[in-house]
């Protein structure tokens, strides 16, 4: 399965500035396996070490963490010369062993010549504690976008006709309810490669449950044995909360439905957990739209997502045939599912932080974010409809202040369309926001 993920080591194997690569991400989005494809098509030769099924790999970063030791030891076990530029070194499930996260920082200041891509489940979580910044280069993966299952399921020339998209241009009729109809999958099967594949070789449904509970069985088990011992009851508790409260129509998240007496204070190092653990994406509140967002934002009111929208539905206890239904889907629990795939398509394409607004709970515009010098509003609507009351209340406010909205914009189940102001992205298509109307 193709990812996107792999043009961005190809940048980094060819960068001048380039440097060892921590990659980082979620548990079972394709970590693993993308760095191995990587070596096997990119390099002669690469050795790998995972530190959690071969815990003895440790021992190699005992003594010292040396560079020129370390790679002599290497080509006496592993019986070959590793070569620099030629020779690709991976470190797999890293965080298993502090001191080869450590060697990094030494492989970056006297060898750099050796190319060094290192992997592993909560590295977000464990890059928090003193690892020296400068030393590394980052790069995030997250579950397969929609554009990347479509690739997935032989689907490649809707692909490119959407890549290609400049301005919101209707598409044929034909490919549109293809579109839609194959959302309506991705919704079930997200974008965890196990359940793609799974998907892929079977066309059966609950086998792809099965795998989605699966890794969510992981997950829990990850926070009782990564977590801070005080924050793991808390942490589940949060993290079972979540389906609910994006049940509801007010999407931002409330303390009081974890139990009465729960306090925002309580709980942010469970979210900053999840949060850097990519289990979750946080999109704060603003009040005003300026730039920087993050400035105008308020800490304390927010909405949590999920990572994958399969998952999602896993925890909703949504059941799979609920493809079989015309629109029924995107309505499910009020949308949840819908604002959920959105915000982790923006997010994929590196929107690192989201927004929302509300004004005096009057309008909700459910997606603000920055690109450039501009803010673009964006409203979600989990079906055909054709409202769009909170943008014009937030095109009213805003139009003659500092950051005017350049384009107002929707996301439904409708086609491309432009009227006026307004864009209307299919929501299939919603990584190609923002668009710019062209006159």
């Amino acid at each position: 399965m193709e990812r996107e993920f792999y043009r961005r080591l190809l940048e980094w194997k060819k960068s001048p500035l380039r440097k060892p690569l921590v990659v980082r991400g979620a548990r079972q989005v394709g970590k693993t396996y993308i760095l191995r494809e990587f070596a096997k098509r990119e390099y002669t030769d690469y050795i790998y070490l995972n530190f959690d099924e071969e815990p003895h790999y440790a021992s190699f970063f005992k003594e010292n963490l040396d560079p020129e030791r370390i790679i002599k030891e290497f080509n006496i076990y592993f019986k070959r010369v590793i070569q620099p530029g030629s020779t690709l070194i991976i470190f797999d499930e890293i965080q298993e062993c502090e001191e080869a996260l450590a060697s990094l920082k030494y492989f970056c200041e006297k060898n750099n010549d050796y190319q060094i891509a290192a992997a592993g489940s909560l590295l977000g979580v464990k890059l928090t504690k003193g690892f020296p910044v400068g030393k590394v280069n980052f790069l995030d993966l997250a579950p397969m976008n929609f554009f990347e299952f479509l690739q997935a399921l032989g689907e490649s020339q809707l692909v490119l006709m959407l890549k290609e998209v400049t301005t919101p241009k209707a598409v044929p009729e034909i490919f549109h309810d293809k579109l839609i109809s194959l959302l309506k999958y991705y919704f079930i099967i997200g974008g965890m490669p196990e359940a793609v594949a799974t998907y892929l070789k079977t066309e059966n449904l609950e086998l792809v449950r099965s795998i989605q509970k699966e890794i969510l069985d992981a997950y829990v088990l990850d926070f009782a044995k990564h977590a801070p011992k005080d924050q793991v009851m808390k942490i589940m508790a949060l993290w079972e909360c979540i389906p609910n409260q994006l049940a509801k129509e007010n999407k931002k998240f409330i303390f009081s439905a974890i139990s009465k007496s729960a306090r925002a204070r309580e709980f942010e190092t469970s979210i900053q957990w999840l949060k850097n653990a990519g289990l979750i994406i946080k999109s704060n509140h603003i009040s005003t739209p300026k730039l920087p967002l993050s400035a105008y934002s308020d800490k304390q009111a927010f909405k949590l997502f999920l990572l994958d929208v399969g998952l999602l539905g896993v925890m909703s206890k949504l059941d799979p045939r609920i493809v079989l239904e015309k629109d029924a889907l995107f309505q499910e629990f009020k949308g949840a599912l819908t604002e959920n795939f959105v915000a982790t398509e923006l997010h994929d394409k590196h929107f690192e932080e989201l927004y929302y607004w509300t004004s005096e709970g009057t309008a909700e515009v459910d997606f603000v974010v920055s690109k450039g010098q501009n803010i673009y509003p964006l409203e979600v609507k989990s079906g055909n409809s054709k409202q769009k009351k909170s943008l014009l209340v937030y095109n009213e406010k805003f139009s003659r202040e500092e950051f005017p909205p350049p384009v107002l914009s929707r996301a439904s189940l409708r086609n491309f369309a432009h009227d006026g102001n307004l864009i209307n992205y299919p929501l299939y298509a919603i990584s190609r926001f923002p668009l710019q109307i062209r006159s």
